[in-house]
């Protein structure tokens, strides 16, 4: 899942956007904290590829020389065999 995909869903499974704009605020946080501190995620067994968790979160990115490359954000309450065939 991206995150068009997860906000899209509570949109649709709330009826409402309020949950979707929270969750959308709270992440975009995370990712503006990435940008002035990339090294805060755990490292993964893939080089330069870290991962951020923000409650039932994951963000996986990866860091490069110039910039930082969201890969995927992904819903932990997932099978997690979906994540390394999908998005890894």
């Amino acid at each position: 899942m991206d995150l068009f995909e997860i906000l899209t869903f509570y949109y649709k499974r709330n009826n409402s956007f309020t949950y979707s704009k929270k969750l959308n605020s709270t992440l975009r946080q995370s990712i503006k904290l990435l940008a002035k501190h990339a090294d805060i995620g755990v490292q993964t067994d893939i080089r330069n590829v870290r991962i951020l968790t923000e409650n039932d979160y994951s963000i996986f990115y990866e860091i490069k020389p110039d910039n930082i490359e969201i890969i995927t954000i992904w819903d932990n309450r997932q099978n997690p065999d979906k994540l390394e065939v999908k998005h890894l």
